[in-house]
């Protein structure tokens, strides 16, 4: 079905969102302070968090156990899926694959060539299914580990092989967590010492509010929200700047049309210098009054600041 670009956000989108940082740094804590959530702790790491911060969860075993809880009428109360983490979720799908087909490891249990691009595909179908089909906010946390680029030392996701490339392709947002001084930042923008994603207006470091006995746990939900805020005032900015470019189009291309000779043509010219122009019209319309002009055997002379018939020299020197 064709659809017109500005249904594009006619409600809350659903966003995908990918965390890493080091170990300890509040990541966990974080990702749950997106909405409504459902902490999938493949890590069984939900001890580490803070009592008052802890949502309902699940502490699968296997990837199978994560196929089967992840279904419409179990996830009816939640708006977001926290997978925790990431790199034990592609752990459990690689073992998840080598059981389905031996040709898919090595003899040392690691994931063979095909293995990982098996387990590449399967996540980003994970989380299409998640976002598309069960219609669900989706943050995957990783842990970062440090390489070696040259004099610089980078902080990238902790995943295995080529699986890395495979995590960032579905995310619209992608932060690395740090600490600067006392505060704790997340980084959307790509710099030195990390790849980041962000869109929507959402990039550079932000600071993490600190956490305190009285205050919420909802860095997340608010990002969410000025997401989606951002995205719907660009379709209604986007709908505004459409109608005016259709007027404009409609306006010159009257005006150019009454076009015959040159003294049509200078009469044109106030009204065809007042049109209000929008996105690309006045490329646009340039391109069809100088074709008009063109056909209409006429010139624009600079000194008498007029368009007059091509003489017939002019037309021989041509």
């Amino acid at each position: 079905m064709i659809r017109n670009p500005n249904d594009l956000h006619d409600g809350e989108k659903k966003i995908r969102m990918l965390i890493a940082g080091y170990p300890g740094i509040g990541k966990s804590t974080l990702a749950l302070s997106a909405p409504n959530p459902l902490h999938i702790d493949v890590d069984f790491g939900i001890d580490r968090i803070e009592p008052r911060y802890r949502k309902p969860y699940i502490q699968p075993k296997s990837y199978d156990e994560i196929l089967e809880d992840l279904t419409p009428v179990n996830l009816q109360d939640f708006d977001t899926l926290v997978f925790d983490t990431g790199g034990k979720l592609i752990s459990l799908m690689s073992l998840w694959a080598i059981k389905k087909d031996p040709k898919y490891g090595q003899r040392d249990g690691s994931l063979s060539l095909k293995g990982y691009g098996f387990v590449g595909k399967e996540f980003v179908r994970l989380m299409d299914y998640c976002f598309y089909e069960l219609d669900k906010h989706i943050v995957i946390v990783f842990h970062a580990t440090e390489e070696k680029d040259g004099d610089n030392t980078r902080l990238r996701i902790k995943v295995e092989g080529q699986t890395k490339n495979n995590v960032w392709e579905p995310m619209d947002l992608g932060g690395f967590v740090e600490m600067y001084g006392k505060d704790r930042t997340i980084g959307f923008s790509n710099c030195e010492r990390y790849f980041a994603k962000g869109t929507r207006g959402i990039s550079g470091v932000l600071k993490i509010p600190a956490l305190g006995p009285n205050s919420p746990n909802d860095f997340l939900t608010k990002l969410f929200a000025e997401y989606n805020a951002k995205a719907a005032a660009e379709v209604e900015q986007n709908a505004v700047d459409q109608a005016a470019y259709e007027a404009a189009m409609i306006e010159g291309t009257e005006i150019i049309a009454g076009i015959t000779d040159a003294d049509s043509a200078n009469a044109a010219m106030p009204k065809y210098k007042a049109i209000k122009h929008a996105l690309t019209s006045n490329k646009e319309l340039g391109v069809i009054w100088n074709k008009k002009i063109e056909d209409c055997g006429l010139f624009f002379d600079k000194v008498l600041k007029r368009y007059t018939p091509v003489q017939k020299e002019q037309k021989g020197a041509e």
